[in-house]
């Protein structure tokens, strides 16, 4: 698993948390599993945390509001509005707490084929520096990357394993 919290384009480096991972799953799974609410509720967010989808559309213009409850039962709130999709190979979004927030971050997923398993990287771009930083430290964006992505892999990987319900 690659992570870094800078790593690309002028300009955006001190701003970007990338965090990337290699599963053992074909990519179309692997990219199916962020288009329906009933993957997504199985395995989202970092380990100890569930959530509660209030309105989902995936769909560009499309929103996903939702709550994530972490283990100590604080709530977070989120809403994702989703800004391109090109199944089965990248989605863009805009992250946020709630709509218009103003600190609301840029992420991009790209799903690489790797033979038979795909090759997941979360791009994420704040607004600022600060932003990425108080990520980082305050709420522990790479770790609970790297997290979130090694849930996404157990789960995408038990589907295969299982022959479960895709």
């Amino acid at each position: 698993m690659d992570s870094t919290a800078s790593s690309s384009p002028a300009g955006t480096a001190d701003r970007e948390i990338v965090v990337s991972r290699h599963i053992d799953a074909p990519r179309e799974l692997v990219f199916e599993a962020f288009t329906e609410v009933r993957h997504l509720s199985q395995w989202w967010g970092p380990n100890g945390f569930t959530t509660t989808t209030r309105a989902f559309e995936f769909r560009v213009g499309g929103v996903w509001d939702f709550a994530m409850r972490g283990p100590d039962g604080t709530d977070y709130q989120e809403w994702i509005t989703w800004t391109e999709i090109v199944a089965p190979e990248r989605i863009a979004m805009l992250h946020g707490e709630h709509l218009d927030d103003p600190n609301a971050f840029e992420s991009v997923l790209t799903f690489s084929p790797e033979g038979a398993a795909t090759r997941v990287e979360m791009l994420a771009v704040f607004p600022t520096s600060q932003l990425r930083d108080e990520a980082i430290e305050k709420f522990g964006a790479i770790e609970g990357g790297k997290q979130t992505l090694g849930s996404l892999a157990s789960y995408v990987e038990g589907l295969v394993r299982g022959g479960g319900d895709v």
